[in-house]
C-alpha cells in the first residue's frame, strides 16, 4: 500500500484554513495591531480585514510557516497599506490634533491693517523729526538709497550721515 497517498488524505489541503483555528489567534492579532496603531477600533477593523482576506481566498495558507506567523504577516501588510493610505490622504478635520495646518504666506487682513497702522505711526514720527534727521531717514531708510547718493544729495560726509541716522533712530525709539 502507498503510504504517501494515505498521509495526503489525513492532512488538510494546504490552501484551506479552519475557521475556529484561525479565530483562536484573534486576540493576539488585535493586541499586535493595537500596539502599532494605538486605536482599538481600527485594530479590530484591520483584524477583520485579515480574516476576510483569508476567507475570501485572497490569501492562501501554504503550510510553510505557523498559522499565527502567516496571519501576522497578512496583518503587517494590511498595516502598511493603511499607513500608506493615510500618508496619501490626510484627514483635514478641525477636531483632529494631528491635522495639518496650512497657512498662507501672505499676511491676513487683520495683520495687514495692523502693519498699515504701525507704518502710518512710524511715518508720522519721522515727519516730526528735525529737518536734518528727517531727510536722512527719508532718503536712506525709506527710499533705500545708497550711502554715497544720500551724502551727495544732502552734501554731507558719510560720518555725518551715520551720526544723523543714529540720532534719528534713537529719537524714534
Amino acid at each position: 500500500m502507498n503510504t504517501t497517498h494515505l498521509s495526503a488524505l489525513s492532512m488538510p489541503h494546504p490552501g484551506t484554513v479552519c475557521w475556529t483555528e484561525m479565530v483562536s489567534h484573534r486576540s493576539y492579532l488585535i493586541r499586535f495591531a493595537q500596539r502599532k496603531l494605538h486605536d482599538p477600533m481600527l485594530a479590530e477593523d484591520l483584524v477583520h480585514d485579515v480574516f476576510e482576506a483569508v476567507m475570501s481566498g485572497c490569501a492562501a495558507f501554504s503550510g510553510r510557516s505557523a498559522l499565527r506567523s502567516w496571519l501576522t504577516g497578512i496583518l503587517k501588510n494590511k498595516l502598511v497599506d493603511l499607513i500608506r493610505d493615510r500618508a496619501r490622504y490626510h484627514e483635514m478635520d478641525a477636531d483632529d490634533d494631528e491635522a495639518l495646518q496650512y497657512e498662507c504666506a501672505a499676511a491676513r487682513p487683520d495683520e495687514l491693517a495692523e502693519h498699515r497702522e504701525r507704518l502710518a505711526l512710524a511715518l508720522g514720527h519721522i515727519e516730526r523729526l528735525p529737518e536734518g534727521l528727517r531727510e536722512v531717514m527719508r532718503w536712506r531708510v525709506l527710499h533705500d538709497e545708497d550711502t554715497e547718493v544720500v551724502c551727495e544729495r544732502l552734501a554731507i560726509s558719510q560720518e555725518s550721515l551715520f551720526v544723523r541716522l543714529h540720532r534719528a533712530r534713537k529719537l524714534l525709539n
